[in-house]
């Protein structure tokens, strides 16, 4: 692996892994002069951390800012402390496959026969296919466009005007539906969403309200429209047309799990929305905006994670031993002027986020790809 000199650090040489000056914002950096993968090693230390915590981690952010590492990275970490965890992808690209380096199926399925790891790479256009068909079984056998929640995803869908804006993307719909599956599943403890349901797809856990209003208006219509033809069969001489109740128990269905999502949603113990970012103005800007979104359902933002910070790795976890590359800002002008557009953005996120646990990540000179530097990335996160 290219960019990476691995060699074990020995405590006399920690002082000089790296560090920050903050007078005059520099970074004391030691380069490797090369790279050989024989001599590649990382070695991180467990985490003595409780395994306790939120049953859903999602996350949402930008395109780009390194959601599925982050995602992959998560659940790759809570599986290794004992909790089943399943890491859910909705990203098209699959890269969820190429970051851990293995195939993930359509499905949740183990990945991993030594911790109980479970992994699914949706097809987003599949599962809104999926979604058609189940909704036209539901019609035919009476449930009309509640008989499931796929059906509330489609182009032009009636839930559309009542949502008050257009349906949401494949991809947020198919994580929402995925949230709803996956709440009573007994299987996992803990449920790691890549591509996290935002905006307008948020909008459906008004349902519940939008139910209670409509189907009150529904049945009044039904009695008048009943009444009606039922007078126009007796003027004619015809049978009375017999009153059929509607099918109501898939929408009760529905309103309580989305009810429970809600609540889950909205409680921070349960559930933790971390906001993705890199130091960049307009990342900090498009994190705003999703903040504001979120704030409009009441789910509060319990993590943001700021993506290829320009600072030693020691600077940000003691819990990985190694020698990893990193800018020379003494000698690269380039470097000099990508730091200072980073502290910028890296103190408007700090300032837009007070108050919020805010975890950084260093920029690798290499991709992310398999469990060894995933783990360094677990130990950023913690």
């Amino acid at each position: 692996m290219s960019g990476i000199d691995v060699e074990p650090v020995d405590e006399a040489d920690e002082d000089n892994a790296g560090g920050t000056d903050d007078g005059d914002h520099t970074i004391e950096v030691t380069p490797t002069e090369s790279v050989g993968e024989d001599e590649e090693t990382i070695s991180v230390r467990p985490s003595d951390d409780d395994i306790e915590g939120p049953d859903y981690v999602l996350y949402g952010g930008k395109g780009g800012v390194g959601k599925t590492t982050m995602a992959a990275a998560t659940a790759l970490d809570s599986a290794r402390g004992g909790v089943s965890t399943l890491v859910v992808s909705t990203d098209p690209a699959h890269s969820l496959s190429d970051t851990y380096e293995t195939d993930i199926p359509s499905e949740p399925a183990r990945i991993r026969e030594d911790i109980p790891l479970y992994a699914a790479e949706i097809d987003p256009e599949a599962a809104v296919d999926d979604g058609f068909a189940a909704q036209a079984q539901a019609q035919e056998e009476g449930a009309g466009m509640f008989g499931g929640l796929e059906g509330m995803f489609g182009e032009d869908s009636p839930m559309e005007s009542l949502l008050g804006g257009p349906m949401p993307g494949s991809d947020e719909a198919a994580a929402m539906q995925l949230l709803l599956e996956y709440l009573d599943d007994d299987r996992f403890e803990r449920v790691v969403v890549d591509t996290a349901p935002t905006g307008h797809t948020l909008r459906l856990l008004q349902l519940p309200e939008l139910m209670d209003t409509m189907m009150g208006r529904i049945m009044k219509f039904r009695q008048r429209i009943g009444g009606m033809l039922d007078g126009m069969k007796g003027m004619f001489g015809g049978e009375e047309m017999p009153q059929e109740e509607p099918n109501l128990e898939n929408l009760e269905e529905l309103r309580e799990r989305i009810e429970r999502l809600r609540a889950a949603l909205r409680d921070p113990a349960r559930t933790d929305f971390r906001i993705v970012l890199v130091p960049e103005e307009m990342s900090v800007l498009e994190s705003k905006r999703l903040r504001e979104q979120l704030d409009e359902f009441g789910i509060p933002v319990g993590t943001v994670v700021v993506n290829r910070v320009m600072e030693p790795l020691s600077d940000v976890t003691d819990d990985v031993e190694g020698d990893f590359l990193q800018p020379d800002l003494e000698r690269c002008e380039f470097c000099q002027r990508r730091w200072d557009v980073q502290q910028s953005a890296l103190a408007e996120a700090q300032e837009l986020f007070r108050g919020t646990d805010v975890r950084r990540v260093p920029l690798f000179a290499d991709e992310v790809q398999g469990e060894g530097m995933l783990e360094v990335v677990a130990a950023c996160l913690r």
